[in-house]
């Protein structure tokens, strides 16, 4: 326990000066609060070590700095790279089935829309979604049964909907 009181008032007495010398270096408080937040949690991951130094707080300063410094440089080569190659292709839209689907779906109670999208979408068995939402398999049949009905319903309607328009 003293370990772990040692670095909260470590933490408590020295959070603020390291942000604010990283602020002050980055100019960016969103970046140098990151930073330090990330390099408090590896200065709490190695205590034994870090709370042995003459002068943890620069320990912590110099790796929050490096932490900055790398998410400018992951920036930097990514714009770099966007001026290499320039944008990604455009993304088509989806198709007209697509969003009929989606908007069909909308309209299923949540439970029943899951239940599908796992299995029909995602291609689970239906033991696998009965476990990943946590009922029984004989409820996630229920419920697929129901929603495909409902489904059904739902995008008959819209394609009738839809060539008598056209």
């Amino acid at each position: 326990m003293a370990q772990g009181s040692d670095f909260e008032e470590f933490y408590q007495s020295t959070r603020h000066r390291v942000v604010t010398v990283l602020y002050a270096l980055g100019g960016n408080m969103a970046d140098a609060q990151d930073a330090t937040q990330e390099a408090y949690a590896r200065a709490w991951q190695r205590w034994t070590k870090v709370g042995g130094y003459a002068d943890p707080e620069a320990w912590v300063r110099v790796v929050a700095r490096r932490i900055q410094l790398n998410r400018w440089r992951k920036l930097r080569n990514g714009l770099v790279a966007y001026r290499r190659h320039g944008p990604p292709p455009p993304v088509e839209p989806p198709s007209e089935n697509s969003a009929a689907l989606v908007a069909a779906l909308r309209q299923l109670p949540a439970d029943q829309r899951e239940a599908i999208v796992l299995h029909h979408l995602v291609d689970l068995p239906v033991a696998a979604v009965a476990t990943q939402l946590g009922v029984p398999v004989n409820t996630v049949k229920t419920r697929l049964a129901r929603g495909r009905r409902a489904l059904g319903h739902l995008i008959g309607a819209e394609f009738t909907e839809e060539n008598a328009h056209a």
